[in-house]
């Protein structure tokens, strides 16, 4: 059921990429979604009769400087683990078939301030649409999540290709969401 979970998320990644997720959902049966700036945020529940696990995600769409669109996409579920012990994960999701592919490519973070080096690992997404996943160390990730939150727009290189640019505008706000939504702590991110 998890898989299936976040391939719904992925799905939320393309849906907001076509501006097809409204400004807030408030029926029972449908996830809870919030946009903040160029944001939006899913907050979905799987109660299972014992237990009840969120599944919380933040997405954000762009179009690369060649035009071909994209999501990235954080993700994080109360059966995990959570801050400080590991972040959500990040996922990037471009309709360019001449990126790297892969595991462990090297990539880059941030902007001409402030540089987060981490490895990227590549498979096809839902759709075919290749996929990006970053290598989820708690340190690394800390460090691009805080990067995030500082830059303007985030610039992404993997190998020596630029990808493109996402602003990052309403990403501290989307953030402290998935913290109240999922029950974690963002202060070491987004005070």
């Amino acid at each position: 059921m998890r898989t299936s979970r976040f391939a719904a998320l992925v799905l939320f990644g393309s849906l907001t990429a076509s501006g097809a997720v409204a400004e807030e959902q408030t029926n029972a049966d449908l996830p809870a979604t919030n946009t903040f700036g160029k944001w939006t945020t899913i907050i979905d529940t799987l109660d299972t009769g014992q237990d009840a696990h969120k599944t919380c995600a933040a997405s954000t769409a762009f179009v690369d400087g060649t035009g071909n669109a994209g999501s990235l996409t954080l993700s994080i579920s109360t059966g995990d683990a959570l801050p400080p012990d590991a972040y959500p994960a990040i996922m990037f999701i471009i309709d360019n078939k001449t990126l790297p592919t892969g595991d462990k490519i090297a990539a880059t973070f941030g902007d001409p301030g402030v540089k987060v080096a981490a490895t990227v690992s590549s498979n096809a997404a839902a759709g075919g649409r290749p996929s990006w996943m970053v290598d989820n160390q708690a340190k690394t990730s800390l460090a691009l999540l805080r990067a995030m939150r500082k830059v303007t727009s985030l610039d992404v290189t993997f190998g020596k290709q630029k990808v493109t640019s996402i602003p990052m505008d309403g990403f501290t706000k989307a953030y402290r969401n998935l913290g109240t939504s999922c029950g974690f702590s963002t202060k070491d991110v987004a005070p």
